[in-house]
């Protein structure tokens, strides 16, 4: 009885894995659980809803600070560097929605359109259109092209102004687009690639939609918040981003008032690169309290770094 119950469980989950395997589009369920460490609101897809306040802060971090905050939090593989960037010195941020595609093969693109079909996925067009159906306000379309430039173009002009009507963003592809002069015009619209060529797609499959995939060194799961310049693309967790921007801020304001203070001559340089006395943590808090711009740390952030200053 006991080997029968265990083997009717396999049998199930077995099944249900294969049901999961056998989806282009992640379930919100799946998402959920791979996001499971996010306890905020989601989107009806199951991708974490960071509040765009956070995303805008975010764009004033650098990536250094970033790969800082992540690396002490154990997540060590979350750059990619060297792009081709269509407008270099601007910065993106975005919630991820993330395709792969692979080589064509004819029983797996059979497959694959099959199970788009079912899943009611548009028929008209080519199938490298599915990914970009279902993105919104404030996503940022991330797909692994497995680094295919040549006949692996994911968009071209039309498309990618299709993608920035819909989410005001751009795009993040481990491979290449096409019509870059024309993209280039689209005001807003940004792209992060190995390549372009003037060539159509040819051969590539999309086989997943909101699953973990690959870009570079970098696993990135659906519904990670991008960051992205000239100087690389980071992807964090949904649920570190908060955190993120609020350290960043209080380490860029703690660069400013050093620098200040370093061209006063007011103290030792070692005492303000060192652990700060309690007379600078209070010139430190006076200097806040007057400061010129708006800022999201409150008091008891503040208060909070000070305390662990020492």
């Amino acid at each position: 009885m006991i080997k029968k119950t265990l083997l009717v469980l396999t049998l199930c989950l077995s099944g249900s894995l294969f049901a999961q395997a056998q989806r282009i589009g992640s379930s919100p369920e799946y998402v959920t659980e791979l996001t499971a460490n996010w306890k905020g609101e989601r989107f009806s897809d199951g991708r974490p809803k960071v509040p765009d306040l956070v995303l805008e802060r975010l764009q004033n971090c650098t990536l250094e600070q970033i790969w800082g905050y992540l690396g002490n939090k154990g997540y060590r593989n979350q750059v990619e560097k060297n792009w081709v960037i269509l407008k270099p010195g601007e910065t993106m941020t975005g919630r991820v929605v993330t395709a792969q595609f692979m080589p064509t093969r004819p029983d797996l693109d059979s497959l694959v359109r099959k199970q788009g079909k079912a899943e009611g996925r548009s028929q008209k067009g080519g199938i490298n259109i599915w990914p970009i159906d279902i993105l919104t306000k404030g996503d940022v379309y991330v797909a692994d092209g497995y680094g295919k430039v040549k006949d692996g173009t994911l968009i071209g002009s039309s498309l990618g102004n299709a993608i920035y009507g819909k989410t005001g963003k751009g795009v993040i592809f481990y491979g290449s687009i096409r019509d870059m002069q024309e993209l280039k015009d689209t005001k807003g619209f940004n792209a992060w690639v190995k390549g372009h060529d003037p060539s159509y797609i040819k051969d590539m499959t999309p086989t997943s939609i909101n699953a973990p995939i690959r870009i570079g060194e970098v696993t990135v799961f659906p519904g990670d918040v991008v960051f992205a310049n000239e100087y690389g693309v980071v992807f964090i967790p949904a649920h570190l981003v908060e955190g993120l921007v609020s350290a960043s801020e209080m380490t860029a304001l703690r660069d400013e008032f050093e620098r200040v203070l370093l061209q006063q001559g007011k103290y030792p340089s070692g005492e303000i690169h060192g652990t700060w006395s309690a007379k600078i943590k209070d010139e430190f808090r006076a200097w806040v309290g007057k400061y010129p711009k708006k800022l999201a740390i409150t008091q008891k952030d503040l208060d909070a770094y000070l305390a662990k200053e020492h």
